[in-house]
């Protein structure tokens, strides 16, 4: 999907500010596996995936990786916390698959948020959209089963299981491959 068709599907921006609001945004073809901020950097971009898949993750203290989030195609991918307080990411980002993406820096994003009001309610909805899925993310670790995360997954994310590592999607549900693997034979 295409920035601007994005932006257009959530607020009716004339054709003006649409292309003006698009050509603030830097197109990139980025490599998989392509760490895009690293764990401990303050993070100056918020990214568009227009095609691929990619993921935040942090390492526990032993070194292994717990992935905290998957980001596919047609939605925005950061660290949040850090790139709005622009304090150091608890995460890493990374490509998982070749990927198209658009780029839009802190500084000229907050200008075209006291450019345009429309921008103030895209940002107002994808923040919103964004919350939702992290409370979501929560509630199923907290209040379901192993296999209702796995198919809570699947419909947030209903390719995945084709495009990453099995190991990213057992620790982004909170569990060992092995259930992982139960799971999905049952």
């Amino acid at each position: 999907m295409h920035i601007s068709d994005f932006l257009q599907f959530l607020i009716p921006f004339t054709t003006e500010e649409l292309e003006d609001v698009v050509s603030y945004f830097e197109e990139e073809k980025v490599k998989k596996n392509t760490l895009l901020i690293h764990q401990g950097d303050i993070s100056n971009k918020l990214y568009f995936l227009s095609e691929g898949i990619g993921r935040s993750y942090y390492l526990k203290e032993d070194g292994k990786e717990v992935t905290q989030w998957f980001f596919n195609d047609g939605r925005f991918m950061a660290s949040l916390d850090s790139f709005f307080q622009q304090t150091p990411s608890l995460y890493f980002l990374e490509t998982l698959e070749d990927c198209k993406i658009y780029s839009i820096t802190k500084p000229d994003l907050d200008m075209l948020f006291a450019k345009y009001h429309k921008m103030e309610q895209l940002g107002r909805l994808v923040s919103i959209e964004m919350l939702t899925k992290v409370v979501d993310k929560l509630n199923a670790i907290q209040f379901q089963t192993a296999r209702e995360r796995y198919d809570y997954m699947l419909a947030e994310f209903p390719d995945i299981v084709h495009q990453v590592a099995l190991g990213h999607i057992a620790s982004y549900l909170g569990m060992s491959q092995e259930t992982l693997s139960r799971i999905r034979k049952g």
